[in-house]
């Protein structure tokens, strides 16, 4: 038993320890109030790896058919990251807190992966389409370098509203010609736009359903001084051989260059790897150029988990790599697919590596 009833020091007044009761009352509260507030952010942690060369879910992550095809082995990961949150359902501060002070993990602020006015399903939904859009570019990527010849289709994937397009081109409009010449690929669709010469409409002819239609359209000037219609494009290829890549619950166009280098390996002869592990990321175009994505840091702790050993990075993202990269793992720098096939070339002939380039890391 004290000898003050009520547990109070000697000296200690009712208004002080009134006082005391009050703010730790409130600092109760407030982190209370702190851990009930949704967050504005989002994690990013490393996510699984996928092989391209094996399988996912008891299915081959590569198949061609219309082709002979040659056993390989070693491992091509295609790296992942996993977010954590969105608009419906925010992660706690403690997790925020957390991941602050873990290397490994990036605090994002919601509006950079999820913009306002966009559902959690409309993100995905263009998740997955950039994802097709980018195999359908690694397999010509692929199948060109193997010396296949590729007609593409240009088309609409878009028409803005009130762009000088609009009302007259629609989604799904293949393009033919610009005043009677026809564009070789996306690159001279744009060329052919930019070369308006501010007075004369283009004339535009697209094949719509079986029917040509021909359409007087003057482009306008965005803020970097290009001259657009207002429509976006997609590129429809007539490949030769069929290749299904098959990968459950990933999306995004990051996949792009390793799956050209799966694809690439499947159809020439012996193992492009060498039987080394190797992961990497990075978006391929059809001409070969390998771009930057989102998530670098996180898919480089992706690769150490793995046991990858090598990982090819794109040159877009060497400076967010510099100074980041994982106990045990090479970081190589690649800029076009060439780069990519001649880095793993090299690692699967156990060649010198110390002439390739790489991220430096300070």
């Amino acid at each position: 038993m004290t000898l003050f009833q009520d547990g109070s020091k000697p000296n200690e007044s009712p208004r002080r320890r009134s006082g005391l009761a009050l703010i730790s009352t409130a600092v109760v509260l407030g982190g209370l109030a702190l851990a009930l507030l949704p967050a504005p952010y989002v994690i990013e942690r490393p996510g699984p790896a996928f092989n391209v060369l094996g399988n996912d879910q008891g299915k081959k992550v590569i198949t061609i058919t219309g082709a002979e095809t040659f056993a390989t082995n070693g491992e091509l990961d295609l790296l992942t990251v996993s977010l954590v949150g969105n608009r419906e359902q925010t992660p706690s501060w403690p997790e925020i807190f957390g991941a602050w002070l873990d290397p490994a993990q990036t605090v994002t602020p919601m509006d950079e992966v999820y913009p306002a006015g966009t559902t959690v399903e409309e993100s995905e939904a263009e998740s997955v389409a950039m994802m097709e859009e980018s195999q359908q570019s690694a397999i010509y990527v692929a199948l060109t370098k193997l010396g296949y010849k590729i007609p593409q289709q240009i088309y609409a994937q878009q028409v803005n509203k009130n762009a000088p397009a609009s009302g007259l081109i629609v989604a799904g409009d293949f393009f033919e010609t610009v005043n009677g010449k026809k564009p070789a690929n996306y690159e001279d669709l744009i060329s052919m736009v930019n070369n308006y010469d501010g007075e004369t409409p283009l004339k535009f002819t697209v094949l719509r359903k079986s029917e040509r239609k021909t359409f007087e359209i003057s482009p306008k000037k965005d803020k970097d001084g290009q001259y657009r219609i207002g429509v976006f494009i997609g590129t429809k290829y007539e490949f030769p051989v069929n290749v299904k890549l098959e990968l459950s619950d990933v999306g995004g166009p990051s996949g792009g260059m390793i799956f050209a280098l799966g694809i690439y390996d499947a159809l020439t002869k012996g193992a492009l790897t060498g039987g080394a592990h190797i992961a990497g990321t990075g978006t391929i175009d059809p001409d070969g150029t390998i771009g930057p994505i989102g998530g670098i840091r996180q898919k480089l702790y992706a690769a150490q988990l793995a046991g990858a050993k090598y990982f090819l990075a794109p040159a877009e993202n060497c400076n967010e790599v510099s100074g980041h990269v994982p106990a045990g793992l090479q970081v190589l720098r690649v800029e076009v697919f060439d780069d990519a096939l001649k880095a793993v070339t090299a690692i699967g002939q156990k060649t010198d590596l110390s002439k390739l380039e790489t991220c430096v890391s300070n």
